[in-house]
Order: structure tokens, then sequence, then C-alpha cells
């Protein structure tokens, strides 16, 4: 398939590798297309194929001369040749065929005699790269119908799901729907059913907030009408009044309902903003066994100036030297023993013992709170830590407390990951000899 010629100076042929010793005529070789499938849609990807590369190929060659223009003298490689330099080029022969050739100069003690023109088709490259080409084309053609089927699978076990989250979010996000809203796929293991999962508890929770704050304003309307009631009362009746000590017993009973209200206001104040306010607090290492024992310092510095009346009843602080750390707000922890603390102070008698102690249990700090005074009634036990619930000494004024002591103290320590709860004390006699509040925060490993 390579032919070779050989020219003079002048440009004119002198010898044909095509050219029979003896014979004027020429060999004409022709290189026979191989046996192709007649099938449809073989022709169909062959007719594609051909179209697609043909206009590749074309601009990768911009030369087109034809296979008679070789013997033109204006031929580059020839001319290049008999100038005495190598050159190489390729062109669209007449049949269509990739040709390649060379030029080389023929030389005499470096005089240029002529030059000799090798000339090959390049359809066996062809053929090659054709062959890779098809081999690639069957390669992608797999992808791509693998991919659209995994596009359709992905579609259904991914796309689809997050699509229907987002609509039941979007709902939620209305006010129209609830956690039930949400579609579960919490049984796919997977991160779908985390995300199901998470939305279900935030919209859940999102919820449980707000039938909170519902019952909450409820609540306060309840508690804040009981002192507005009595001091309109009040203040209605005092002007109607000329007795002297009538006038003095309603202005004090405006007054007591005056400071009532203003307790009640303060505590409400800081019970609503406590959960923000926890939410942006940094937490912080806080050595519990110090906190106790300046709490117990205080109340000791206390009790020395009211000895005389004998008000405070004694405190027992048992630390036995041990240091446990929590992570958390040392202000809003104090607050919690101080609630806890004057409870036990305002149950327990003059000369009685209010005992703090605290130990290490799995992970957890404890801290006890006992006192010796009545204790608390078994059906209390769990209604002691509601909002506005009081449960109060027989001996105390009443409204003196707001009621929202100890609901504060749980939620501050739930909010730090604790748990507080009430319990009775009893004797050997099964009688109740007073209660204690235990209080778990997670201890922090040093």
């Amino acid at each position: 398939k390579i032919r070779a010629r050989v020219f003079n100076r002048g440009f004119d042929q002198i010898a044909d590798s095509r050219s029979l010793a003896g014979l004027s005529s020429n060999i004409q070789v022709k290189t026979l297309p191989s046996p192709k499938d007649g099938s449809l849609h073989s022709l169909l990807f062959e007719w594609l194929y051909d179209l697609s590369f043909s206009v590749i190929r074309s601009n990768q060659i911009p030369s087109k001369m034809s296979a008679k223009s070789i013997n033109h003298r204006n031929n580059p490689l020839l001319q290049a040749a008999l100038e005495g330099d190598v050159s190489t080029g390729k062109w669209i022969g007449e049949d269509g065929v990739l040709l390649l050739g060379a030029a080389a100069p023929i030389q005499h003690l470096k005089q240029v005699l002529g030059a000799v023109l090798i000339v090959s088709a390049a359809d066996e490259i062809d053929n090659s790269v054709r062959a890779v080409r098809i081999d690639i084309l069957k390669f992608f053609s797999i992808v791509l119908v693998v991919t659209i089927l995994l596009s359709f699978y992905l579609s259904g076990t991914i796309a689809s799901p997050i699509r229907r989250l987002a609509a039941a979010a979007d709902i939620v996000r209305k006010g129209h729907g609830n956690s039930d809203s949400i579609p579960d796929f919490r049984s796919r293991k997977d991160e779908i059913g985390d995300l199901s999962a998470s939305l279900r508890e935030m919209t859940d929770s999102i919820w449980k907030r707000m039938e909170a704050n519902e019952r909450f304003a409820a609540d306060v309307a309840h508690e804040l009408k009981n002192p507005l009631t009595s001091l309109r009362s009040a203040v209605e009746t005092v002007s109607r009044v000329n007795d002297r000590q009538k006038q003095a017993a309603l202005m004090e009973i405006i007054q007591d309902d005056v400071t009532r209200l203003d307790r009640l206001i303060t505590d409400i104040s800081d019970a609503s903003r406590l959960d923000a306010e926890l939410a942006r607090e940094q937490m912080v290492e806080v050595d519990i066994g110090s906190l106790l024992e300046s709490l117990a310092h205080v109340y000791f510095t206390a009790s020395e100036g009211l000895s005389e009346n004998k008000f405070c009843p004694q405190l027992v602080f048992k630390n036995e030297g041990i240091s446990l750390i929590v992570l958390g707000n040392e202000s809003r922890l104090v607050q919690v023993f101080e609630n806890i603390l004057n409870n036990a102070r305002s149950f327990s008698p003059c000369d009685g013992t209010i005992s703090f102690f605290l130990k290490q249990k799995q992970g957890f700090v404890c801290v006890y709170i006992e006192d010796e005074g009545p204790g608390i009634p078994v059906e209390s036990l769990e209604k002691v830590f509601e909002r506005f619930y009081s449960e109060r000494p027989e001996n105390e004024n009443f409204g003196k407390h707001s009621g929202l002591g100890l609901s504060i103290s749980r939620q501050i320590i739930e909010a730090h990951g604790g748990a507080i709860h009430a319990e009775n004390l009893y004797n050997q006699k099964n009688e109740r000899i007073g209660a204690r509040i235990a209080v778990q925060l997670p201890s922090r490993d040093l």
C-alpha cells in the first residue's frame, strides 16, 4: 500500500513503484472494503459514525489535495525536497482516503539531483482508530444506560423522600401540621432516615414548646388575676370606709398585693427568658464542692446575725474534701441551690437541721439537700416542680412565694443535662421525718 515515485529537478516523474518493468501502464491498487453487517441498526450506527467523524477529520486535515495534484510543480512536498529539505504532509485522496506523504532530496556530493516521494494510505490507521472509537462508544453507551437507570433509582430513593420531607416541613412552617405530618423514614437506617427522625423530633419539640408557652400564659393570667382582683376590691373599698383602723388594714392588703404582683412579675420574667439565656451562655467548668461550700459559708454568716431570733435552722455540710467538676452556668446553679435551701429552711423547725452532701455516682455528681420538716404529701412529690404550685408551711402568709422557684430550678438543671426530684424521709415507724431534694449533674471527666 506504499507508493514511491522519483522526480527530477524539473518536476518530471522518472520512476514509479507501481509501474512494472517493460510495461507502460501503471498498476492500480485499491483496497476492497471489509464486509459489513447489513442490519438496520448496524447501518444506522455506521452512518452516524461516519457523519460525526468526517466533520472531526475534515477539521483536523485542512489540506485537500487530490492524488493527481502530486505531479504539479507547486506541490509543497516536492518543492521542499528539491530545495534539499525533508518534508511530510497529509491530504485526502480522490476516493476520500487519508493519505500520508513524505519527500526527501536525492543528492550526490551535496548536489540535489531529484526527489523521492513516498505516499501511503492511512486506512489501516483509520480502521484501528475506528475500532477503538467503536469500543469507546459501546462502553459509553453501557455507562449511559447504567447512569440513566441509576438516576431513576436515586430519584425514587433519595430525591423523592427529600421532596416529601421538604413539603411536610413547609406545611409545619405555616402552622398547619405537627410531628405526624413529617414522613417517617426511620426504618431506612441511612441519612434520609436520620433526617426524618431529626425533623420529627424538632417538630415535636416545637409543638411541645408552643403548648408549654400557651399553658404558661394561661397560668400567668390566672396568677396575676388573683392579686389584681384583691387589689381592685381593696382600692374600691378604702375610698368608702371612714374608719382609720379599717383603712389601715385595707392599705396593708393593698401593699401586700402590690408586693406580690412585683414578685410574680419578677419571677415570671426570669422564667420566660431562662431558656434563651441558657442557650446563649457558654458553659464553663464549675467545682460543685467549692460552690456548695461558699453557699454554706454565706448561710452560716446569715445565721449568726439571726441567732438571737432562732430563725435559721442549723446547716450541716458534708463534703469530705472531694472536688467534683461539672460543665455549667455557675450563677444559675447557685440560684438552684439557693431556691432549694430557702425551701428547706421554710419547712424546717427552728431547732432542726438542714443537711447538704454530695457524691459521685456513675458519671454524675449527685447533690442531696435534706430537712427535718413535715415532708411533702406523696401526691405532691412531682407537683412541687410545676409552675405556680406552692406547698407552703401553715404559719406562712399566703402569697409570700410565687410558686416558680422549684419549676425554674428544674428548668435550669435539665438545661445542664441533669435531673432533679423530691422524695420523703421516713423513720423506722414509717413516719415522715423530712424531705430530700436530689440533684444530678453530668460530671466533667478531667
